[in-house]
């Protein structure tokens, strides 16, 4: 493979390996990017993928979509181990039958893992770039899998400065390129134009509630954010919901569930960008939409639940201790949003921490204000073409270290 000589335009394939809805998100971002990058060079760009819609409507080729196998705990983990196990056994053989000349892994941990360590022994020259690193940095119960990812990985590509420095004490070669979705929301959404397209009074109230983006998070959290809907709606009973879906299969359980609750509520497809800007608080499951609701400068409770079962293991006896678990809060580690985990998330608890936000203006403003310090320490926006730059420079240096050791035999 040969980048670009004597002015020639020369073909580059990339592998991208990612999982769930918020890593398809992610990979879109930088598929652009690369492609952006990729023009600049002169360089024809080829991207095949472990991903979702988002990714190919970019312009990757998918070799499988994980969005739908993603979960959070140990027992929600065992229904999506066969397809997860079928999905790496299509990437090995995509791998094999035509290498990249290199490959990303973006978070996804364990499936990325098993990835990296495959590519590390079939393809030990092939270069890899870990980008959006799993949270190791803020719950990891080893630093096993951290060395892991870190030997399996030429080059790390960090979005917070804590995972940079982390990283980075294990030995690897790390960048820190700021968060993606800076890029995405370089300034807050405007409210009102967000309000008339989906039609709703520019007087309103509106609460927008985020419940879940996996099947598993429905089961859980999809009873206790609609409680607590019912209960805020008794209290201001001119409160208007918006309740976006990430996935169309979601449509029916979460109109169904409004239905049963009682509850004023909107069920959007695919405006949930619309749905967050339009506004007044947001009631979200702990996740990336954090960030993003943070972006839009759009006051949020964060909520967050498991198996109980998942829960108490993981509490009592792998010992886990998070000193936070939204993101916004991991930026600077700095309590900005308010977390109610697990037996703290009771719909009682999350009303209280909603009325606060929505009725004094002391605590909207504390929030925004560490919007505002949280927006700072994500970086400037250009986050994906700067990583994708890291990428093809990565890429560039490998190709010169070959053509020197191939001139000096």
């Amino acid at each position: 493979m040969s980048l670009n000589v004597q002015g020639k335009t020369r073909s580059v394939r990339l592998f991208i390996s990612t999982g769930e809805v918020s890593g398809d998100l992610q990979g879109a971002l930088l598929v652009a990017a690369l492609q952006r990058q990729a023009a600049r060079r002169q360089l024809e760009v080829e991207i095949v993928a472990l991903g979702g819609e988002r990714m190919a409507a970019a312009g990757a080729t998918l070799i499988a979509d994980t969005t739908a196998i993603g979960s959070v705990g140990l027992f929600e983990a065992l229904p999506y181990l066969l397809p997860t196990l079928r999905i790496q056994r299509s990437a090995r053989e995509v791998l094999e039958r035509q290498p990249p000349d290199l490959a990303i892994l973006i978070d996804y941990m364990n499936p990325n893992l098993v990835i990296g360590k495959f590519l590390r022994q079939r393809q030990p020259a092939l270069p890899v770039v870990y980008y959006i690193a799993p949270q190791q940095w803020v719950w990891a119960f080893s630093q096993k899998d951290s060395q892991t990812l870190v030997a399996n990985s030429d080059r790390m590509l960090a979005i917070f400065p804590a995972e940079a420095s982390y990283f980075e004490k294990l030995g690897a070669r790390v960048s820190w390129v700021g968060h993606p979705l800076v890029d995405r929301f370089p300034t807050p959404p405007d409210q009102a134009a967000a309000r008339q397209s989906l039609g709703l009074d520019p007087t309103a109230r509106v609460v927008t509630l985020l419940p879940a983006s996996r099947s598993q998070e429905v089961k859980y959290m999809l009873p206790t954010i609609c409680q607590a809907a019912q209960l805020l709606q008794a209290q201001l009973p001119e409160v208007q919901f918006l309740m976006p879906v990430s996935s169309p299969r979601f449509r029916p359980i979460f109109e169904q569930a409004c239905q049963q609750y009682g509850l004023q509520a909107q069920v959007v497809d695919g405006l949930t960008q619309d749905a967050i800007a339009a506004a007044d608080l947001a009631i979200t499951k702990s996740g990336t939409a954090n960030l993003e609701i943070a972006l839009m400068n759009v006051p949020q409770v964060v909520f967050y639940k498991l198996n109980p079962v998942s829960a108490w293991v993981a509490r009592h006896l792998l010992k886990l201790d998070l000193p936070f678990a939204s993101p916004v809060n991991l930026v600077e580690m700095q309590p900005v949003v308010p977390e109610l985990l697990q037996w703290q998330a009771t719909p009682e608890a999350i009303v209280a921490q909603a009325l606060e936000l929505l009725t004094e203006a002391a605590p909207r403003q504390t929030m925004l204000a560490g919007y505002a310090r949280m927006r700072q320490a994500l970086g400037e926006p250009g986050v994906c073409d700067r990583a994708a730059e890291e990428i093809f420079n990565l890429l560039q240096e490998r190709q010169a270290q070959q053509s020197a050791s191939i001139s000096s035999v």
